[in-house]
């Protein structure tokens, strides 16, 4: 049985090679998982490379792949052919994902560091204690005045360190509506926070 398949299955890859970006992608639409493969095939070399001069770590430039190609997957219709070519989408993609990336682990860096020269300097006094104390009570209490749309993505990208896109892909919303509330979010947060003396 496996020899009679193994011509079909040659033929269906021949068949998918031979195929234009944009039938590949109308195929990827239908859940052909076949020509996802395809497409990865003709396109994966150059993803990984865009990736990998953003991020210059193989690891995270494979992350990076990774994510396109499922993100392609679980929505084709992203992908608007009148556009862009498919490679080009592709590597918009790709792009802007080595970029935020890059950002976060930057932001992690900056973290860790700044988080090594606090823990080796001298212990703060208790004066210093009680005003961050303060200061945590009031961001806390202007955090929790705002909709809770706004209060959500602030938190996440904030607190959560997490990139817009990333902010975007866990409330399900477009990444334009997140910025939007974020920014809201902030200047409400801003007038109340300077009246009350925190910085």
């Amino acid at each position: 049985m496996p020899v009679s398949r193994r011509p079909a299955l040659c033929y269906h890859w021949a068949l998918m090679a031979a195929l234009t970006d944009e039938a590949l992608a109308g195929a990827v639409a239908a859940g052909d998982h076949r020509a996802l493969e395809a497409v990865y095939d003709r396109h994966g070399a150059a993803v990984f490379g865009m990736a990998q001069r953003v991020l210059r770590s193989q690891a995270l430039a494979e992350e990076v792949v990774q994510e396109v190609f499922v993100r392609f997957w679980r929505d084709p219709g992203r992908y608007d052919p009148q556009r862009a070519p498919l490679r080009a989408f592709l590597l918009r993609d790709a792009h802007g994902r080595a970029v935020d990336l890059l950002r976060a682990e930057t932001a992690r860096r900056a973290r860790e560091e700044r988080d090594q020269s606090l823990a080796s300097e001298e212990a703060p006094g208790p004066e210093h204690e009680v005003w961050e104390a303060v200061r945590s009570a009031k961001v806390k209490a202007a955090l929790e005045s705002l909709p809770a749309a706004e209060r959500d993505a602030i938190v996440l990208a904030f607190y959560a360190g997490l990139s817009y896109q990333e902010v975007a892909r866990r409330l399900g919303e477009p990444e334009g509506t997140v910025k939007s509330r974020i920014r809201r979010g902030l200047e409400r947060l801003r007038g109340p926070l300077l009246q009350e003396g925190a910085p």
